[in-house]
């Protein structure tokens, strides 16, 4: 009996929420919302990297770190995509570039690995146990 997900679902999963996440961010937050952009921000990327490393990299700490600065590049992508969208369409669909954002996206990564460091030291000194 197999478990787990094959590779395909996998990506499968990863498309679709790079897809949404993209949708996401390039629209206005609603002004319900607006006061905890920045936190946001960090739970999301938090989030991300919960969800790819759980799916890819479980303890390998390389996959951990492609996936970290693949995340953090992509936040870098998505606030110029957002400035630059509001030149393309002549209109403010979204806010402006803002550094402030990209310092909370790394907020929520760094988060993440200092959890996933701490729970992939403590499978390591089990195995090294059992």
């Amino acid at each position: 009996m197999r478990t787990g997900l094959s590779v395909r679902q996998r990506m499968l999963i990863v498309v679709l929420c790079f897809v949404v996440a993209v949708i996401g961010f390039m629209v206005k937050l609603p002004s319900a919302f607006r006061h905890i952009d920045k936190e946001l921000h960090a739970a999301f990327y938090f989030l991300a990297a919960a969800i790819l490393n759980v799916l890819f990299a479980k303890t390998k700490l390389v996959k951990h770190i492609i996936i970290f600065v693949s995340l953090y590049l992509f936040g870098i992508a998505i606030e110029l995509g957002q400035a630059y969208s509001n030149q393309f369409f002549r209109k403010r669909i979204h806010g402006r570039f803002d550094p402030v954002d990209i310092q909370w996206n790394l907020k929520g990564l760094l988060l993440f690995s200092l959890l996933w460091l701490i729970y992939a030291g403590f499978l390591l000194i089990y195995k090294r146990r059992v």
